[in-house]
């Protein structure tokens, strides 16, 4: 919704029951001072919490903020003629699985003729760098360039977002979803397992991803061109808003983005 400043955030983490006291001891202060690092790059500070014992070890949290009208942008007014922009590459559940193969060989073996480790282990980079960065400067960007509404895409999946997205505007719009930044490589390997993550189908869930965003098309090249500018990461233009049913679709062959992009300092990440 375009809020870019964090008034408050509690960390919630549980420890887990499996670890040995050593363990505890080295291991929860670094996740406690990365997630507070994190607070601190979005402009905010952990002020309270919760913490807790069970079988998983766990960090999350609760973001708040209070704002005035003017400082956050409804999702409901996407207009016919407006574009859809993705501000992050899909493809990390499929990374981060396939970084996990790496050490399980029947699972392996179903990939490797289409990928190599050197591809898994830096797709699982790409994927850790794509979701360690924040969607700030997107939604920043979202009030200069005039958006109409967007969403997160994370556990639904591309298209489930979508959907979510669509349902709610207030005109008789539909969302058409014709290109899919995706991870290099990681569209060969959800092919070669059978579609079983959905990546193409737009329903692999994602972890923090990035924004969908219904720009107006005049306004939408600069919107990316300036994320580009600011943080060295690509955006892209994967859709357009048509008069439709309040749903969201994704074409029959949808062109497929393989995603190397520039880091800050202009190397493939």
């Amino acid at each position: 919704m375009g809020v870019t400043d964090c008034d408050n955030m509690l960390m919630l983490l549980s420890c887990s029951n499996k670890m040995t006291d050593k363990e505890r001891d080295v291991i929860i202060p670094i996740i406690m001072r990365g997630f507070k690092d994190a607070a601190e790059e979005a402009g905010t500070q952990v002020t309270g919490g919760q913490t807790v014992v069970n079988p998983w070890m766990t960090i999350g949290g609760v973001a708040t903020s209070v704002c005035q009208s003017n400082e956050y942008i409804m999702p409901d007014n996407a207009v016919v003629g407006d574009v859809l922009v993705l501000t992050k590459p899909l493809g990390t559940q499929v990374a981060v699985n396939a970084y996990q193969w790496l050490d399980q060989p029947e699972r392996w073996n179903r990939v490797k003729l289409v990928v190599s480790e050197d591809d898994v282990r830096k797709a699982y980079q790409r994927a850790m760098f794509s979701m360690a960065r924040l969607n700030r400067t997107a939604a920043r960007l979202m009030h200069k360039y005039n958006a109409h509404g967007a969403t997160d895409v994370t556990g639904f999946g591309l298209l489930g977002h979508a959907n979510n997205l669509a349902k709610i505007q207030k005109n008789e719009v539909g969302f058409v979803i014709h290109n899919l930044p995706v991870i290099a490589k990681m569209a060969a390997i959800s092919k070669a397992c059978g579609n079983l993550f959905g990546l193409l189908q737009g329903t692999s869930a994602e972890t923090s991803g990035g924004l969908l965003v219904a720009l107006p098309r005049e306004q939408a090249a600069a919107f990316c061109k300036d994320i580009e500018k600011q943080e060295g990461y690509q955006s892209w233009i994967i859709g357009i808003v048509e008069k439709g049913n309040r749903s969201a679709r994704i074409i029959d062959k949808p062109r497929v983005i393989e995603v190397p992009a520039k880091d800050r300092e202009g190397e493939l990440w």
